[in-house]
């Protein structure tokens, strides 16, 4: 997959800590920002899946949950 080029701007004191910390880690900037945007959609990720399991906790209302799935699991043997 081919990359897109994006223009941004941030601020003086952002941009020194960027070229400070591509520095000490080795890496481009532009590494440093994809980098920074991965861990921001995986912390968006797992924060999603927290609030589904916060959300849905304790609506199944039909028994032993763990027996219910191995009943019909079995159906597929």
């Amino acid at each position: 997959m081919a990359g897109k080029r994006i223009i941004i701007t941030i601020s003086e004191e952002d941009k020194l800590w960027l070229e400070s910390y591509s520095r000490a880690y080795k890496v481009a900037v532009a590494e440093a920002i994809r980098q920074g945007i991965s861990r921001l959609r995986e912390a968006e990720t797992q924060e999603t899946y927290q609030a589904l399991v916060h959300n849905t906790r304790g609506i199944w209302k039909k028994g032993d949950g763990l027996k219910y799935q191995r009943r019909i699991r079995a159906e597929w043997n």
